[in-house]
């Protein structure tokens, strides 16, 4: 069985199987040219999308190693186990737990462990992997190919023309006369193989702040299990919480299944948090909302929980009216409801720096509201007068409108099918428009305060001024109580 795929606007062979190596067919080799040789061979179609996605579950199931994991083109991944190999009993320990584990899921890998990823991805792919210590690192790297140094492939065939097949023919040629010819870049790779110039690994996801797992010796599948090991977990956090004056804000509980299937839940708080009992409570509530996408199968066997964002927490003794109590069960209720239903299913207004109605105030969830629950957030009047206690998130336009020229308020108009009687009128207040963020064309808006015949308070402006061709639209923008 083959892979095909497009390649220079050809279809060539991008993976083999055992069977078709032993027939000497070769990855790159034209699809036609395959067939000719043995017309009985299996062509699948490549997958890209497919390949990628399991590409991304291996590294997600690499975690357990260590939370610096890289993606390393379409078929390899880069761990960064810096500190991370004692843990497992060594680096040998560590490599050997890795790929048996990979074989025993039906993955052929290689793998090595060296003081350099150049190093590492040359051993992988042209030589045995294995553990390479840092004083073997050059006489490893000779004898491969000049491939293994991550070069394009015009490079690679200008030096094999010149009969620097090996790395080793490059190590012992002066430097100077090889970066004029070939160019600085080489040199680099060569470097960053021998672990001399620096070469960092980008992981695929934001490490942690602060974390702490349950390797467990029997798998769990229930969710009270699942909440009872998050709450012992959680209990392990809070020293290092302490230690930095801080408390989590969004919480990441990662599991791992026993078939190397990982699943990432997270759950925000409304306060920093140090309290296990109310991190796992966070997630008593997200495993009710995930119930059904979260599969059990065989059970998990490891449980880590993450902290992703944290913030200062002031820890300050609880009153005797008991105000501390009620702020703090509105937090939890903002909490619960948020990871219950989504962040965007309470939301809370916040002011902004403009003086258009519109813009001035702002619905986010309340869970990025910083001060749910204090007392200092006090709500503070608008400049120029009350607003109405119901702003339209779009102004209704009216019709027929009869008004004062040029500047005075409406005396009747038809709004939602319904002629309306003004009784009484407070204004003008002119808003001019932002310039910043408005364009050119926009006009000045003057707002009325209007009691009408039905008992209605309305908020209503009239966008522009008289003109003789064309007279101004008049808009409602909201309804006092």
């Amino acid at each position: 069985m083959v892979c095909s795929g497009r390649r220079d606007n050809a279809m060539r062979l991008t993976a083999l199987d055992e069977a078709a190596e032993r027939i000497g067919l070769k990855r790159g080799q034209g699809l036609a040219e395959a067939r000719a040789m043995h017309p009985g061979i299996d062509v699948v179609e490549e997958n890209q999308t497919a390949d990628r996605s399991i590409l991304e579950a291996l590294a997600d199931w690499c975690d357990r190693y260590t939370p610096l994991v890289a993606l390393d083109g379409r078929n390899g991944l880069f761990l960064d186990i810096t500190g991370c190999a004692h843990l497992f009993g060594g680096e040998r320990a560590l490599l050997d737990d890795a790929l048996s584990r990979l074989f025993l899921m039906g993955f052929d890998v290689r793998g090595a462990i060296s003081g350099s990823p150049g190093l590492s991805w040359a051993t992988c792919r042209f030589g045995r992997g294995g553990v390479i210590a840092n004083e073997d690192m050059r006489k490893m790297l000779a004898p491969l190919p000049v491939a293994s140094l991550r070069i394009d492939e015009i490079t690679v065939a200008s030096l094999q023309k010149l009969g620097l097949k090996q790395v080793g023919d490059l190590l012992a040629m002066p430097r100077a006369p090889l970066a004029r010819r070939f160019g600085a870049h080489v040199l680099l790779r060569l470097d960053q193989a021998l672990g001399s110039s620096e070469e960092p690994v980008s992981p695929r996801r934001p490490v942690p702040c602060l974390s702490s797992e349950r390797r467990l010796a029997e798998p769990i599948q229930t969710e009270e299990s699942i909440l009872q090991v998050t709450h012992q977990v959680a209990a392990l956090l809070k020293p290092g919480l302490e230690a930095r004056g801080a408390g989590g804000r969004i919480f990441e509980l990662v599991l791992f299944r026993v078939d190397g299937r990982v699943f990432r839940i997270q759950a925000g708080a409304s306060r920093p948090l140090r309290d296990a009992g109310r991190i796992a409570g966070l997630f008593s509530e997200r495993l009710k909302a995930v119930h059904d996408d979260l599969d059990a199968g065989f059970g998990f066997e490891i449980l880590r929980l993450n902290v992703l964002e944290h913030e200062a927490f002031d820890a300050s003794q609880k009153d005797f009216e008991g105000n501390g109590q009620r702020e703090t069960s509105l937090a939890e209720f903002v909490d619960r409801v948020s990871a219950r239903l989504g962040a965007a299913s309470l939301q809370c207004f916040q002011l902004r720096e403009s003086h258009v109605p519109e813009r001035a105030v702002v619905s986010v969830p309340a869970m990025e509201i910083r001060s749910i629950g204090k007392r200092e957030a006090k709500a503070f009047a608008f400049p120029g007068g009350d607003r109405p206690l119901r702003l339209f998130p779009h102004p209704e336009r009216v019709e027929a409108v009869a008004a004062e020229v040029p500047d005075g308020p409406p005396f009747r108009f038809r709004w939602r099918r319904m002629m309306h009687e003004v009784l009484h009128a407070e204004g003008p207040e002119r808003i001019s428009p932002e310039w910043w963020h408005d364009e050119e064309a926009a006009a000045e808006r003057d707002y009325f305060r209007l009691e009408v015949g039905t008992g209605h308070r309305l908020w209503v402006y009239r966008n522009g001024h008289y003109e003789l061709e064309r007279p101004p639209n008049w808009f409602i923008h909201g309804v006092f109580a």
